[in-house]
């Protein structure tokens, strides 16, 4: 389903118009890094940079279970995923706002396996054991989906501020 694409008026040129879901989707599609924002247990926030897989309607990282942002998630599983450029005079930078669901199915986390290496390499080849990623050095790491609730888009040099809606359950 398609979210519902609102422009902010106050925050965006006179004359912009809000790019289709499509060209965001794609953008989170084919990029490279994400930073993921959690909130630790005492309320400070943690932000770090991360790869991370579109796929279907979600986007999917993976961490090690010791690693802050799996504590953090433990015990709050609302999460910003973000990603753009540096630049004022052009770009995309979005924010896709949601809760990280754990998955553990070996069907799914095989397909992700593949689709890891497919998007960034051999380099980044996944074996699948018991509800995890395994690397070539043994190491697990937990894999985390979240679908978006909410996505902000900041349009650069043309100056526009989009929000995509979704529907509680609708995916992407």
């Amino acid at each position: 389903m398609e979210p519902t694409t609102e422009l902010d008026a106050r925050f965006s040129a006179p004359d912009a118009v809000a790019p289709p879901w499509a060209e965001a989707r794609e953008q989170l599609a084919n990029a490279q890094t994400y930073w993921l924002s959690t909130v630790r247990a005492d309320g400070r926030p943690h932000v770090t940079t991360l790869m991370a897989l579109w796929q279907d309607t979600a986007l999917y990282f993976c961490t090690g279970a010791e690693e802050q942002k799996a504590r953090n998630l433990e015990s709050n599983r609302n999460c910003v995923l973000m990603t753009g450029n540096n630049s004022m005079d052009s770009g995309l930078d979005l924010m896709l706002e949601g809760v990280a669901e754990r998955v553990i199915d070996t069907g799914e986390l095989k397909r992700l396996a593949d689709g890891w290496e497919a998007k960034y390499g051999e380099g980044w080849h996944f074996d699948v054991g018991d509800g995890v990623f395994v690397n070539g050095f043994g190491g697990e790491a937990l894999v985390f989906e979240v679908a978006p609730v909410k996505v902000l888009g900041f349009r650069k040099g043309e100056f526009a501020q989009i929000r995509w809606r979704f529907q509680a359950g609708s995916g992407a």
